[in-house]
């Protein structure tokens, strides 16, 4: 039976809470690093418009919220234009002003202090998986088949009870739940299984099923569908130094299956509707925050992998394309010209504007606004 929504208060608070504490993290990774190197941090922005409440402390930062909860900045002494490039302003300032200031940094201090806001999000995921395997411990069952559907994928491709799939298109896989995890991105493609019978090893075509599963609050999810069970489970506990490398490899894996299903969009075997934007994030926040603590947070961990891997998209305007730009230039020895990086931020801001409009549409008809 489906559950009721959220009230949008209940919505709008999950979502503040969820989005707010990822952005915090995100930023904070980009000011502990620049402190780190001497870099003054002028502003810190939780929320972008006008400032609600702000406060500057002894280092002469801002800590400001803004009205417009769907993001966050910091402002780095120095960083006046997208591209960071010195101005003029930035030449006429003393010997000790330019050394606090962003643009003054070697390339490699410049990159790492990027590069921190996506590598916090990791590691704040990292942090909350380990917590929860710590907690919970790891189901782990067999990729075996204890039970073969009739009529299924699986059952025309003549895989049999106690035949144990070894890889998925060359992705070896230790676990049934490893094994239902790289099934559920290939909806009704062809995928090659590696099945061991017996002593025998051999290879099978299998064009996998698709299924529409509705979760409790009646919202529809695409997966692909093998068609095969298993009966041996069991519950491990998992140790407080085992955990952190189990929560890695997750989070690597996640982000793995991120890149493979944006290619799946890219080349059409998803449809773009898939994607969603913060109305969303805001109405799944809301749902797993009536689920419980645990639920949340686990939605936390998601979402700030999810934050991570897209600030690290070279993109002009995201983590990714300062970091792209800092590649070029350690390749050239010197910065691309100012008028390249700002066409280079001109189309990335582009970029980001359409997909926000895609999602942003995909949202409004998730919602019934477009129905009839």
């Amino acid at each position: 039976m489906a559950l009721e929504s959220p009230n949008i208060f209940i919505t709008l608070f999950a979502f503040i809470i969820l989005i707010g504490t990822l952005v915090i993290i995100h930023e904070l990774g980009h000011y502990w690093v620049g402190r780190w190197f001497g870099v003054k941090a002028e502003k810190f922005s939780v929320g972008f418009g006008p400032q609600l409440w702000g406060r500057t402390d002894k280092r002469g930062t801002l800590w400001r919220i803004g009205a417009l909860p769907l993001g966050g900045y910091v402002q780095f002494a120095g960083d006046m234009n997208p591209a960071s490039q010195p101005s003029e302003e930035w030449l006429n300032l003393s010997e000790e002003e330019r050394n606090q200031t962003f643009q003054s940094k070697t390339l490699w201090q410049r990159a790492l202090i990027v590069f921190a806001g996506p590598a916090i999000n990791f590691l704040f995921a990292i942090l909350l998986l380990s917590g929860f395997l710590i907690t919970y411990g790891q189901v782990t069952s067999p990729p075996i088949a204890s039970m073969v559907q009739a009529g299924s994928a699986a059952e025309k491709a003549g895989i049999e009870v106690g035949d144990r799939i070894m890889s998925i298109n060359g992705r070896n896989v230790d676990t049934f739940q490893e094994l239902a995890t790289e099934v559920s991105i290939y909806a009704k493609e062809r995928v090659t299984l590696r099945i061991k019978r017996g002593s025998g090893i051999s290879e099978k075509q299998v064009v996998l099923d698709e299924l529409i599963e509705k979760d409790r609050f009646g919202n529809e999810y695409r997966r692909g569908l093998l068609g095969i069970q298993s009966m041996e489970s069991e519950i491990r506990s998992v140790g407080i130094i085992e955990a952190p490398w189990l929560a890695t490899k997750e989070t690597a894996n996640i982000v793995r299956l991120t890149v493979t299903s944006l290619g799946q969009i890219i080349t059409g075997k998803r449809s773009v509707k898939e994607l969603g934007g913060p109305a969303k994030i805001a109405k799944v926040a809301g749902e797993h925050f009536v689920l419980g603590l645990a639920a949340f947070i686990w939605l936390a961990a998601m979402i700030s992998i999810n934050l991570g891997f897209m600030n690290l998209l070279p993109i002009p305007m995201l983590d990714g394309g300062h970091l792209l730009l800092y590649g070029i230039e350690a390749v050239r020895r010197k910065p691309a010209t100012p008028m390249v990086q700002e066409w280079a931020f001109r189309a990335g801001f582009l970029m980001l504007v359409g997909f926000m409009l895609v999602v942003t549409f995909n949202d409004l008809v998730s919602f019934g606004l477009f129905a009839g």
